[in-house]
């Protein structure tokens, strides 16, 4: 499938499964304390198994063709909701998987990492969305400190609207893949008529100017 059939494919299967949630009038609010009139939910995708199956067909495809096989020895997902499509990829690709926690449990091993992760093996970080890129270093950062490799993630979705996430995440040597971002979806929306178009534009003035549009909205 071409990048772009992906990123359609993506798009739909998020607004069809109403993981995509649009709101310009009464915005949501991150745990950073940023505000965003749009939201994706991509936990949501776990109940539905055709649109999960073809979301990790095209996963898999992207770690085949965008990093190559020959390049990952483990699949590792980040607490909490990158840990089923870690899974879900592993098993299709045959990979064993391990996965990281965002903080060491304090007792018993005190680990952070669960499964076999053995020094120099090169990780692959699979999760369900990026924003700004930070917890993705977090995971990264454990990961190295056990003594593995990890030059990739793949998610679902990334937001494609903060440039300074992708630097920090290059910075440190890591590449950022993903399936679809928030043109992708909302080029979708207006193409194939699946949100207002009055609502359609004040989402869009947000992903022109995201910092802009917080500021205002503070």
């Amino acid at each position: 499938m071409a990048e772009d059939d992906t990123a359609r494919a993506t798009a739909r299967i998020l607004i069809e499964t109403e993981s995509v949630l649009f709101r310009p009038d009464d915005p949501f609010t991150f745990t950073s304390g940023k505000k965003s009139p749009v939201y994706v939910d991509c936990r949501r995708l776990i109940s539905f198994p055709e649109a999960r199956r073809e979301l990790m067909v095209m996963m898999a495809d992207l770690v085949r063709n965008a990093i190559g096989l020959d390049q990952v020895d483990v699949i590792a997902g980040g607490e909490t909701a990158g840990i089923p499509f870690a899974a879900w990829v592993a098993a299709r690709l045959d990979l064993p998987m391990v996965y990281i926690r965002k903080e060491a449990k304090g007792f018993g091993r005190n680990a952070r990492i669960e499964g076999v992760l053995e020094d120099g093996q090169r990780v692959l970080l699979v999760e369900d969305l990026a924003t700004d890129g930070g917890s993705k270093l977090s995971f990264v950062e454990g990961m190295r400190e056990a003594g593995a490799l990890c030059a990739h993630t793949v998610v679902i979705f990334h937001y494609g609207i903060f440039p300074d996430g992708i630097k920090a995440l290059a910075a440190a040597g890591v590449t950022l893949h993903g399936l679809a971002n928030w043109w992708d979806v909302v080029a979708c929306a207006e193409e194939e008529d699946y949100f207002d178009k009055t609502a359609l534009a004040k989402v869009r003035q947000f992903l022109d100017a995201p910092d802009d549009w917080q500021a205002e909205h503070a």
